[in-house]
């Protein structure tokens, strides 16, 4: 494997980034169960593609091995425990890429790990059909980054790779505001096409207005006291045009958080959502909306673990 990567968490994103990875450069899928080796994506052209993408089981990995990079795209509920398990596996010097929702995991798992650790903020679309096909929903863009602006040259090798095998990336050295900015759309679509199992199109219709429009506003508030500002400016508005801009971009999409309620998954709600509601209770603002939005999931989680 020197040279090359190894995916953790064969997901849509994990087994994305391994079809366009694959002409390139060595590769391991690494997987918690059995997953076929042949692979089938569809591009957001429509074309369909199939490869053999190598897998292994995460106890297989022998700290022989020496990847160039690991891409860690599990769920961030499960970042922790899995950078844990893999930390006795691999070289101690092995640079980590952290692509979870949220802004959760990515300053804890900066402090721990012993190598370099990246964060990467994508708008690429994927979702799953089975355990041997994705989609590649739609085009996006990837930003790679040290939380502290160090290990500049690593991330412009990584984004340069990326955009060489065709997902648009770039380095950039404000890569924590990039993931509260992501963090923001996310958390203002999210929760409400999971709990409403609706597409993100939907939210332009107007029984979701009223909510919407609460959502931003605390959301703006929140971010405010913590100097972050939308992408363009403006306030709530800024925000509601950004967050909307992203609604009609991704119209037909199935947001990560509803692809885990269709399979009965627990959401990111603790990577999406509480890293904003424990920011309102330090800077003592309204979250109201928010704190009731992680209620209803963790209602519906609770249902779904019930009828499965």
């Amino acid at each position: 494997m020197t040279g090359g990567g190894l995916i953790v968490g064969p997901g849509a994103l994990g087994r994305m980034l391994a079809h366009a990875l694959a002409g390139a450069c060595p590769l391991m899928l690494v997987s918690r169960r059995d997953l076929p080796d042949r692979q089938t994506l569809t591009t957001p052209e429509g074309k369909t593609v199939t490869r053999r993408l190598p897998v292994t089981r995460l106890n297989a990995l022998s700290p022989r091995d020496g990847p160039a990079f690991i891409h860690l795209t599990t769920k961030a509920h499960a970042a922790e425990a899995v950078a844990e398990a893999l930390a006795d596996r691999v070289p101690r010097a092995t640079p980590l890429v952290l692509w979870q929702n949220g802004f959760d995991v990515q300053p804890r798992l900066t402090r721990r790990w012993p190598g370099p650790v990246l964060c990467a903020s994508t708008t690429e679309g994927a979702y799953v059909i089975d355990d041997a096909a994705i989609v590649h929903a739609g085009h996006g863009k990837t930003v790679i980054g040290d939380l502290h602006g160090h290990h500049q040259t690593l991330a412009q090798a990584l984004a340069a790779l990326l955009t060489r095998v065709g997902l648009k990336a770039a380095a950039v050295n404000d890569i924590d505001i990039r993931l509260w900015q992501k963090l923001a759309v996310n958390a203002a679509i999210n929760p409400l096409v999971a709990l409403y199992e609706v597409p993100n199109g939907a939210l332009r219709e107007a029984r979701f207005n009223t909510e919407l429009t609460a959502v931003v506003a605390e959301i703006t508030a929140i971010l405010t006291a913590e100097g972050i500002a939308p992408p363009d400016g403006n306030g709530a508005a800024g925000w509601r045009r950004r967050i909307d801009q992203v609604i009609d971009a991704t119209a037909g999409n199935r947001a990560s958080m509803l692809q885990d309620v269709d399979a009965r998954r627990p959401t990111e709600r603790g990577a999406i959502l509480a890293p904003l509601i424990e920011r309102a209770e330090h800077h003592r603002l309204p979250c109201q909306t928010l704190v009731a939005l992680d209620a209803r999931l963790a209602e519906k989680e609770a249902a779904l673990r019930s009828a499965g």
